[in-house]
């Protein structure tokens, strides 16, 4: 057992605890000699290995030291101690002193009188809990915040991280200097890559640092290098060059390098040159900014002369520039009102199609512009908007362009009373306006003009334990003054209509107890009615500004609504019927399986269409191709398909579900779907998914429409994601069109992940539909992607996490 002195003084920082506490270097180190014990490095036991990416982890040892009741002490021990006269102290043999939670370690150190300073030298090292640093000689100033180490090996325990410098030196308080520096987080003993640099600076108050002439290896091979380097060490965000996104197809090359600008702590903005070899180069920015009771973000994005054009075989943006812009702020009023304005626009249909997106997929199909304000009062709600939509289409007709509501104003409230009767408000006024030549639109869209819109209500809600009644009475009242332009019409630009919504719901529920596989349940049944009478009302005058007719589902037989939209309101005369049965178990409460099944019966034929006639069926698709092939049946049947569901959750792994819709009149289906899903506890998932739906099943939809099929649509739907290891995700996907023997999406990819470093290799090939589900147009579309990380530096390539989420349900991938 060593001596052990305890002194106080007034100290300041000691080096490890002010160089390296709370730093989140993104990584520092040269080629590792030191043993991986000396480093605090800690082996993962035989079953702990099995489920991590790293080998071990870096764990600080106990103190030598007990700690002392007053932080400023400095407690000492040593094999042999040597006193000069004037107090100098020459520590040998094992020496460790500690204050605080900081502790050094070293063969030999020397305190001069004053006890301001303590050089240490062999084998040193210091630790305070987040970090290691050894060294061969260190000098700390113990009352100012400088200190100096020479061939310095460093750890940070959190971070995972290791590095080396020939001299480590601290500057001033939470600034350091790194000279011949190198930093990596592979585990010890495998430099997969690391950052060398001859001089690095950190400033922890700032909370970043700077390299010159930094390289970064891989395998000890420089692959690219940085005359200067700028990088955050914590969290806080920085002005610098981001991690570049590169991706590969058959026939290009894209390569996008964003810059990051930290204007203020409120603002900031990202800059990203992308050079695609079959376009050019697209100039994409984002700025974003926080206000105290506001917040926005602008982005665009300019091409100037498209070298290549649109996908396909037109390439008829060729020549051409190509742009998008979209600016979003939303902002509070008072605590019960909020505001929204947004305004999108893009230069054509296609843009996001060729440029948007990650991982070659799109998902905006408009540009909203917008302003709203609305109001929640304890009663009311209002809301004032102008809003448009412009339609990411190409090319676009007349007819699919959207309207604007130039504005729009809503009012509702709602009134409950305490013996289950209940009233309701709902009101709207809107202009509504479009950039069209109305002579080249049917008719009943070639009106621009204000629609007011009341629709009060009033009924009951009357709940038992065994069941409910709900009588509700709706009235329609809807007024025009119209504009048709330059169209020659006989409309009235005046119409109205005024209709009445009656419906009765109801429904009953028996429970009971049942055993099944030695586990408790309650199954219940529950029968269920419901009512629909709208009388037949001629709304041939009104124009069409939002309504299309639903197509039928579960929903739809308990709903007196069969159109969206306040336009058209569809005469009907039906009684629904059903049944639904659950089995609910009774440890957690949770459904472990759901059946439904319904119809409804028609009293009379249903007149009223998009053309609202109420004196006329559809067309027989016959007598006229332009007409939906199944409006016609769909009008004049006597009762709908039988519409089944089922929700079943077979175990904590497997699931199914399944929608069948047979109409037993013609025997045949007219639209089902299965599901079947797979989830492991270690994050294994496989979807598998049937979908057939007949030709015409949507009624709002036309021949002529980008969305009509002039075929039934059959599909299949692979898709899995499987954890070989914790290291190793496969991923993969199978869309298949039955119909038209082909493959709609064809996916393969593998996610390679250690402590050290990342990788993700993807190829995809998919049909462009050049938005129309039409195939005589269509044409594939294949690419490569590639991404690569390099954990504590950032990554280079495509991120395709995202996409893989959104098309393998359940998927989480693992964070590169």
């Amino acid at each position: 057992m060593g001596k052990r002195f305890s002194r106080t003084s007034p100290v300041a920082h000691t080096l490890a605890g002010s160089l390296l506490a709370g730093a989140s270097l993104t990584a520092l180190a040269q080629d590792q000699t030191m043993p991986a014990e000396a480093l605090d490095w800690q082996p993962w036991g035989e079953q702990e290995a099995a489920s991590q990416l790293c080998r071990g982890r870096y764990v600080m040892p106990g103190y030598r030291l007990p700690a002392d009741a007053n932080p400023e002490a400095l407690t000492l021990e040593a094999s042999a101690v040597d006193y000069a006269a004037d107090g100098e102290a020459l520590l040998r043999g094992n020496v460790v002193l500690r204050r605080g939670n900081e502790e050094v370690e070293a063969e030999r150190v020397f305190l001069p009188a004053d006890r301001q300073q303590v050089d240490a030298e062999g084998n040193v090292a210091i630790r305070d809990g987040l970090a290691l640093v050894r060294g061969e000689q260190a000098m700390l100033r113990l009352n100012e915040d400088r200190a100096t180490l020479g061939n310095s090996h460093y750890v940070l325990y959190e971070q995972h991280l290791r590095g080396q410098a020939r001299q480590l030196e601290q500057t001033g308080e939470s600034e350091y200097r790194l000279q011949d520096a190198s930093f990596t987080t592979c585990d010890p003993g495998e430099n997969s890559w690391q950052l060398v640099s001859s001089d690095i600076r950190l400033n922890q108050a700032e909370g970043f640092g700077t390299a010159r002439h930094a390289r970064l290896h891989v395998k000890d091979v420089p692959v690219f290098y940085w005359p200067w380097l700028r990088f955050p060490i914590d969290d806080r965000r920085h002005t610098g060059l981001l991690s570049p996104s590169i991706g590969f197809s058959s026939d290009r090359v894209d390569y996008a390098q964003p810059f990051y600008w930290n204007i203020a702590p409120n603002q900031d903005a990202t800059i990203t040159p992308r050079w695609m070899t079959d376009h050019g180069l697209l100039l994409n920015g984002e700025y974003r900014y926080l206000l105290d009771e506001s917040s926005g973000i602008f982005e665009g994005g300019y091409l100037n002369s498209d070298n290549g054009g649109s996908g396909g075989v037109e390439n008829r943006f060729a020549g051409d520039d190509r742009w998008y812009v979209d600016a979003r702020h939303a902002g509070r009023v008072n605590e019960r009102s909020n505001y929204r304005l947004r305004y999108g626009a893009a230069s054509d249909g296609r843009y996001f199609d060729d440029f948007g997106g990650e991982f070659g997929s799109n998902d905006r199909t408009s540009m909203e512009r917008l302003a709203q304000v609305d109001y929640r009062g304890q009663r009311w709600q209002l809301d004032a908007r102008a809003q448009g939509f412009q339609r990411l289409e190409d090319p676009l007709s007349d007819s699919d362009k959207p309207f604007y509501r130039l504005p729009s104003v809503s009012a509702s409230a709602n009134w409950q009373f305490d013996n289950g009767l209940y009233t309701q408000w709902r009101s709207n006024a809107t202009y509504f306006w479009r950039d069209v030549d109305e002579r080249r639109v049917p008719e009943r869209e070639a009106a621009t003009g204000t629609r007011l819109h009341l629709t009060p209500a009033v009924g009951g809600r009357f709940e038992r334990p065994w069941g409910y009644l709900e009588p509700r009475t709706e009235l329609w009242n809807t007024a025009y003054a119209l504009d048709y332009g330059e169209r020659a019409t006989q409309r009235s630009d005046t119409p109205s209509r005024s209709v009445v919504v009656t419906s009765i719901d109801s429904g009953l529920v028996f429970e009971r107890e049942l055993a099944l596989g030695g586990r408790d349940y309650r199954q219940t049944f529950e029968p269920r009615l419901n009512y629909a009478y709208v009388p037949r009302t001629d709304q041939s005058e009104l124009p069409d500004f939002d309504s299309s007719e639903r197509p039928f589902s579960w929903d739809q037989l308990w709903s007196a609504r069969r159109f969206s939209g306040a336009d058209r309101v569809g005469d009907i005369n039906r009684l629904s019927y059903g049944m639904q049965s659950r089995l609910l178990e009774d440890a957690s409460g949770r459904d472990r399986l759901s059946l439904g099944v319904g119809q409804s019966v028609y009293f009379d034929d249903r007149r009223i269409d998009s053309e609202g006639n109420a004196d006329t069926l559809p067309d027989r698709p016959e007598d006229n191709p332009n007409v939906n092939p199944e409006s016609r049946y769909q009008a004049t049947r006597d009762r709908s398909p039988l519409v089944s569901r089922l929700d079943w959750q077979i175990n904590d792994r497997w699931s199914s579900g399944a929608e069948w819709l047979y109409d037993d009149h013609r025997d045949r289906t007219e639209r089902s779907s299965v599901d079947v899903r797979y989830r492991h506890p270690e994050g294994h998932v496989v979807n598998l998914g049937y979908r057939w739906e007949i030709e015409g099943f949507d009624p709002g939809v036309l021949p002529g429409d980008d969305g009509f099929r002039d075929y039934s649509r059959e599909e299949w739907d692979l898709s899995l994601a499987w954890k070989a290891s914790p290291s190793i995700d496969l991923i993969g996907r199978y869309l298949h069109d039955q119909t038209n023997d082909r493959p709609l999406e064809q996916l393969a990819g593998v996610q390679w992940n250690n402590c050290c470093y990342g990788l993700q290799v993807v190829w995809r090939e998919w049909v462009d539909d050049d938005d129309t589900a039409r195939i005589d147009d269509d044409f594939n579309d294949r690419g490569l992607f590639l991404r690569f990380v390099f954990r504590g530096l950032g990554g280079v390539g495509q991120d395709a996490d995202s996409y893989f989420e959104q098309t393998i349900p359940g998927y989480r991938p693992t964070a590169l």
